[in-house]
């Protein structure tokens, strides 16, 4: 899939607005595999995403207040990879045009089959203050626990989960040799958006954002 490159990580990381910027300097079309996660669980059955099933059948509280973070980690079926077919399966319906793909399903073992070069990847990782910081900006700390019966507890689950998964990815791709960027709040937006562009090269060199 030499047309595709991908942008993974933990949430909060950055990973939408340097996609975003990345794909328009280069005219490049942008797929946020969170936009389709709706349509993908739709399309998708228990036989082949068993997590999702059950994920789908609990109440909030069973989701993020019953259970440990780290059931939430092993159990959650994006972290699984469920349903990661039908992103290959979207990036190739669209044609051989250049897309910047982003998300945290893009999982480093599940995309380097699919990369033409390691330099078409790259993983934003998020320390835990960075992504509560984040989310507090955005406004949506609190729209996932604030719908349980204890929002605290909840989000306390949901953030030690999110780290447990940025752990992960980070072992993860260090062991398949594929880049990540460490996301603590010191770099600015301008400059992580550099980074991540000198970093992916296209057959035609380094990628280059307009400043």
């Amino acid at each position: 899939m030499e047309h595709v490159y991908w942008i993974g990580g933990g949430s909060g990381g950055g990973k939408s607005t340097v996609a975003r910027r990345l794909a328009a300097a280069q005219g490049l079309r942008l797929y946020a595999t969170d936009d389709a996660m709706a349509d993908h669980a739709r399309r998708s059955t228990p036989a082949d995403s068993p997590e999702l099933a059950r994920f789908l059948a609990m109440d909030m509280d069973q989701r993020w207040l019953l259970r440990s973070p780290e059931t939430m980690l092993d159990t959650f079926h994006w972290y699984r990879g469920e349903a990661f077919g039908l992103i290959v399966d979207d990036l190739r319906a669209a044609g051989d045009a250049g897309v910047v793909a982003e998300g945290f399903r893009l999982l480093p073992h599940l995309v380097r089959p699919q990369l033409a070069s390691p330099r078409h990847a790259v993983w934003l990782l998020p320390t835990p203050e960075f992504r509560r910081a984040a989310f507090e900006q955005r406004g949506s700390l609190w729209k996932i626990a604030g719908r349980t019966s204890d929002p605290a507890t909840a989000l306390a689950n949901l953030l030690a989960r999110d780290a447990m998964f940025t752990d992960r990815v980070r072992a993860e791709a260090a062991d398949l040799g594929l880049r990540v960027l460490e996301v603590d709040g010191t770099a600015s937006e301008e400059d992580l958006v550099a980074q991540v562009a000198a970093w992916v090269r296209s057959r035609a060199g380094s990628f280059v954002i307009a400043t």
